[in-house]
């Protein structure tokens, strides 16, 4: 058995089946394009399976090395990769600057950072393991364009047609001179490579006599040329390669064609979800930030549990027989987060601090959670488990603490301060969390009533509005 066959072998123990035979079936028949940055959300959609399964499978997958996880910061306006990292622990807090868009950005995990997969040179080398061999479109499509742009439009090549006025593969040390009819339009000369970018507003009368324009690309690129006005009519555009690498100038109409072009999107897998995904927390701690990084997510939901009276239960029963009906609690919690698409942050005692990327999964989950309490009790003919819930949605800081990723902020200590407010299995939440759609929407079809009050939480200056869920 080959080496690759024995990796596969391996995924099959810790990954499901299915998703593991569709992986290896990509990298065995999958064209080159395909197994550059998977898109592992589009994947399980196109394959028709559990988007959960296929992100472990493909976490399990680069654990093993058949695969390369990157974390590519995305420009929102165009879809562009502005900084592609092999590891978490790379990001930058900021100064991420899209050439194209003409704009500075944040890297936020909720929607700008993806997250992809590449297989790895090792298993089956591909054309994008050689970025500068690609002709220019396919380095655009597979190189700095994100797998969350859908280039499945109809009529991709003329619309292509539409949106270039020309493009050029200029080589290290070159010099090249483009001959171009400017139109009355916002011209964009973009080079993909090194991402800068010289903006031409043409506008007036039409000339006939030609203009000119320079333009040197070096090591150190300026992203943002500035803006240029011309007339329509014929222009010389020359052009200087002074980097140490291969660069690709388009001109570009940004027009209604480039932006049905790149204006179409898909789900991606965001550091977001993640973060919040058991699997990579279990597998790839050490991927995890470094003590002094701070990543800001501008929503997520936070669930806290705790046990109600668990220092009488031991009491009460032993603590043999407690330390099982603990244990037994922690099972079923921990079984329905990570079915809830949600993931355990820690436990402290007898309490779990879990995420989810969407208030629907938590809300969800602490509903199984309290049923799966009473079948407990049920078992035992007693009501010993008593699980405390709390429900918070908002903004926060993902950060290591205790070489553990964790979060900071206030989202979390009111989360935990909701939790709190419970004196048997009822869940509190708060606005934000009932607020959401699809939460008001799973309530109504349970014909549960939520029970507004006003609370005063530890720590919380302000009185709260929560609401109870019997």
């Amino acid at each position: 058995m080959s080496d690759i066959k024995a990796q596969f072998a391996l995924l099959r123990q810790t990954a499901d089946a299915t998703v593991a035979d569709a992986i290896e079936h990509l990298v065995e028949k999958g064209a080159d394009p395909e197994l550059n940055r998977i898109n592992a959300i589009d994947f399980a959609k196109q394959g028709g399976l559990d988007e959960e399964k296929v992100i472990s499978g493909f976490l399990h997958s680069s654990r093993l090395g058949l695969f390369d996880l990157t974390w590519n910061v995305l420009c929102p306006g165009c879809g562009g990769v502005l900084g592609a990292h092999s590891t978490l622990k790379s990001l930058k807090p900021d100064d991420y600057h899209c050439g194209l868009c003409a704009c500075g950005y944040e890297a936020s995990v909720d929607e700008q950072v993806e997250v992809a997969f590449t297989v790895s040179p090792r298993v089956r080398r591909i054309a994008a393991h050689d970025p500068n061999t690609l002709p220019v479109w396919d380095y655009y499509k597979q190189i700095f364009w994100s797998s969350g742009v859908d280039f499945n439009v109809e009529g991709f090549s003329t619309l292509a047609d539409e949106v270039t006025l020309d493009t050029l593969e200029l080589p290290a040390g070159e010099k090249a001179v483009l001959s171009l009819q400017l139109p009355k339009e916002f011209i964009i000369i973009f080079e993909p490579v090194t991402h800068s970018a010289q903006f031409i507003d043409v506008q007036g009368e039409p000339i006939k006599e030609r203009q000119q324009l320079s333009l040197v690309y070096t090591k150190t690129p300026t992203p943002t040329g500035g803006t240029r006005t011309m007339r329509p009519g014929p222009l010389r555009l020359s052009l200087d390669n002074q980097a140490d690498q291969r660069v690709l100038p388009s001109v570009f109409v940004a027009g209604e064609a480039m932006h049905h072009l790149i204006g179409k999107r898909k789900p991606f897998l965001t550091a977001k979800r993640m973060l919040s995904n058991q699997t990579f927390r279990d597998v790839f701690k050490a991927d995890n930030l470094s003590v002094d990084q701070r990543l800001k997510i501008t929503s997520l939901t936070f669930l806290f549990t705790d046990l109600k009276g668990s220092t009488a239960l031991y009491e009460r029963v032993g603590d043999l027989a407690a330390f099982d009906l603990v244990r037994a609690h922690f099972h079923a919690l921990l079984e329905i987060i990570a079915s809830e698409k949600g993931a355990v942050v820690k436990t402290i005692g007898d309490a779990v601090m879990a995420t989810f990327i969407r208030p629907e999964h938590a809300i969800v989950a602490g509903l199984k959670m309290r049923a799966a309490m009473d079948e407990l009790n049920k078992r035992r003919g007693t009501d010993d488990l008593i699980v405390k819930i709390g429900i918070h949605e908002g903004p926060c800081l993902a950060v290591m603490l205790n070489e553990r990723q964790d979060y900071f902020g206030q989202t979390v200590n009111i989360a935990a301060r909701v939790q709190s407010l419970s004196t048997a299995q009822e869940i509190h939440i708060t606005g934000p969390v009932l607020d959401a759609p699809a939460v008001a929407e799973i309530l109504e079809q349970r014909s549960i009533r939520p029970i507004q009050k006003q609370a005063a939480l530890r720590g919380i200056a302000d009185k709260m509005v929560v609401y109870e869920i019997p």
